[in-house]
């Protein structure tokens, strides 16, 4: 879905989408797992980050694997929570919280 028809109809697009999870992953528990473990350290070369006045060394945190599906991501995240408006309603918190362990009992 292009982004101009995204916007025109009413849905989130796909860079919005990319643009939220990126900030999440840069919060995760896991990145920082990640650069606790390896010491905010470069693993190939050994460079450590730094923000020294004239010796800024930034380290970032790569998939080794990559982020390789972003459609099948894209399509989880409309289907399950970015759904059409048709399977959304407007509910107070007493009603929503109903609604939800009414869920959990069926």
């Amino acid at each position: 879905m292009s982004a101009k028809k995204a916007k025109q109809e009413g849905f989130t697009p796909n860079a919005k989408i990319k643009a939220q999870l990126r900030k999440l992953f840069l919060r995760s528990e896991e990145r920082g797992f990640a650069l606790k473990r390896d010491q905010a350290t470069c693993v190939l070369c050994g460079v450590k980050h730094s923000r020294k006045v004239g010796e800024k060394v930034f380290v970032e945190v790569h998939h080794k694997r990559g982020v390789t599906n972003w459609e099948r991501i894209y399509a989880v995240i409309r289907e399950e929570l970015l759904c059409h408006p048709d399977g959304l309603e407007t509910l107070c918190e007493v009603c929503h919280r109903d609604a939800e362990e009414a869920k959990k009992t069926c």
